[in-house]
């Protein structure tokens, strides 16, 4: 009967995907008396801690109040506050259980978890401590413990630590050597990466998969491309990462061309690939290739993928399409995210529709979305282009006081071009002084081209001053100041910026457009 009661139980906690309904069943459990059963509260643990994304905190919960809680039950905690929002809680973890009174001792599993949460927060002092406790335990040298200890390191920028343990190692098998070569590759270390890849004896696609995406982030394209012709097999990865790997560095045409290769030999499209292909698209103003790769999105299913959806309207908005980009907004399947929300405030902004934006970006909260930083990014651009002064002011004030963001660099810049666009240059000018982060040069060159749309000669000349100090080798200030001059008639003064420009050596640098021709 007791056999029947927990089978039924694990069947019916397999169907929880909510932490009431696992409460549900919790509850059930206690009823029953099978609490005291190690295998089904681990089950509990295991479902709460990894498998419903709020019932973390409730598998900790029930953690501690387990009279005999094993290696197993810890184990699964520390693993799922590794993968969490707060993978801190894992090394609480690992003391509660170090201080536990049946003196339960660590195993690789502890180890390899609580070190990925290191890893995770970038925390060198408490990867460290762990790499000391894992030596008193004898698991130093433990594969698995040994691959973690070389990603922490390395997370951490310690790029020779993470060397020293992947040497001590006893025969690395392929994770290990594939977490060495990635190690390298995070502290920009191309060519030990590179040297440490041709001295593997075996190699699987992901070692490979990992050398091209190096190559790709130095900018290394051709040697990408010269080891992406030689991989006797490629994946979705590979091609992913070389289309994406073209976009960044941009290699516009060759990424349209590998993207339809690998189209034409039938390998599918992920997530990455797509979206790289948009980006593609973006920068390089293809907007035609675009519309046809949306039809292809729409055979195949790709439109109830959310990270696709926003790189697409991302893609119209900026061809100018506010229509089809609306359009891809509104026929979105399921919950929109915040990059969903912010994308469409952006975009919208980015056209020119102040009030519209703003009615988008309180939709959003309503939606249960929380906004960030990029989020007020957005709605201060959308003030700022729209002259909405007091509204932009309160997003600025409801940024810090409601939703604990300190402004960055580029908050402190959409205020300083909300007042300057709006002609009230001393305010952005007290505003500046009032900053408690030092102004950079962006912050002073917003100022200094508002001077020059309204004439300022003074303000100009002061903020000019002040950019002397911060970045005295642009050219682009000297000819903003020699416009303000000119908006007011004073040719002299003009001349005079010019021949400073000359005996400086700095020149102009040229303008550029580029238009579709359809």
């Amino acid at each position: 009967m007791v056999n029947g009661n927990v089978a039924d139980l694990l069947c019916l906690l397999k169907h929880c995907n909510t932490l009431r309904s696992v409460t549900q069943v919790h509850t059930h459990i206690f009823k029953t008396g099978l609490d005291s059963d190690a295998f089904i509260t681990g089950n509990l643990i295991l479902h709460c801690a990894t498998l419903i994304s709020d019932a973390l905190h409730h598998a900790y919960s029930l953690l501690l109040h387990l009279p005999n809680p094993d290696a197993f039950m810890y184990n699964t905690v520390i693993r799922g506050f590794s993968d969490s929002d707060h993978p801190h809680n894992s090394f609480t973890t690992f003391i509660d259980m170090r201080r536990n009174s049946n003196n339960l001792q660590p195993d690789s599993f502890s180890f390899a978890f609580s070190l990925k949460a290191a890893a995770n927060i970038r925390s060198y002092n408490t990867g460290i401590q762990l790499h000391s406790q894992a030596i008193l335990y004898g698991l130093h040298n433990h594969l698995y413990v040994g691959t973690t200890l070389v990603s922490m390191y390395a997370e951490c920028g310690w790029i020779c630590h993470a060397r020293k343990v992947f040497d001590e190692m006893f025969e690395p098998n392929v994770v290990a050597w594939n977490a060495m070569i990635t190690a390298c590759i995070r502290c920009y270390d191309v060519k030990g990466a590179e040297t440490l890849y041709k001295r593997m004896q075996v190699r699987d696609i992901h070692s490979s998969n990992i050398m091209l995406s190096g190559y790709m982030k130095s900018g290394e394209v051709h040697l990408a491309m010269k080891l992406f012709s030689e991989m006797p097999l490629k994946d979705d990865v590979s091609w992913s990462t070389m289309i994406t790997g073209f976009s960044h560095n941009e290699c516009f045409n060759e990424a349209f061309d590998l993207f339809l290769q690998s189209h034409k030999l039938g390998s599918k499209p992920n997530e990455v690939s797509l979206t790289g292909i948009l980006s593609v698209c973006t920068q390089s103003g293809e907007f035609q290739f675009s519309k046809i790769l949306h039809c292809y999105l729409e055979k195949s299913g790709f439109v109830s993928r959310i990270s696709i959806t926003n790189a697409l309207m991302d893609t119209y908005f900026k061809s100018g399409n506010i229509k089809m980009a609306r359009l891809v907004f509104e026929k979105m399947p399921g919950k929109k995210n915040l990059v969903s929300w912010t994308t469409m405030v952006a975009g919208i902004a980015m056209q020119g529709y102040g009030e519209e934006a703003m009615k988008l970006f309180h939709e959003m909260v309503d939606s249960g979305v929380k906004p960030d930083g990029i989020a007020f990014i957005s709605i201060l651009y959308a003030c700022s282009h729209a002259g909405l002064i007091e509204h932009g002011c309160k997003y600025f004030s409801m940024m810090k006081n409601e939703y604990g963001i300190e402004p960055s660099y580029e908050h402190y810049g959409c205020m300083v071009d909300l007042y300057g666009r709006s002609g009230e240059l001393k305010k952005a000018y007290e505003f500046i002084m009032k900053m408690p982060i030092e102004a950079n040069d962006v912050i002073w060159r917003t100022l200094l081209g508002a001077c020059g749309i309204h004439g300022d000669v003074e303000l100009g000349e002061e903020v000019r001053r002040r950019l002397l100090e911060v970045d005295p080798n642009d050219s682009g200030d000297c000819v903003l100041l020699s416009n303000i001059y000119a908006s007011v008639g004073k040719w002299k003064d003009v001349a005079g910026v010019r021949q400073m420009m000359d005996s400086q050596g700095l020149m102009k640098t040229p303008g550029w457009s580029m238009s579709e021709v359809s």
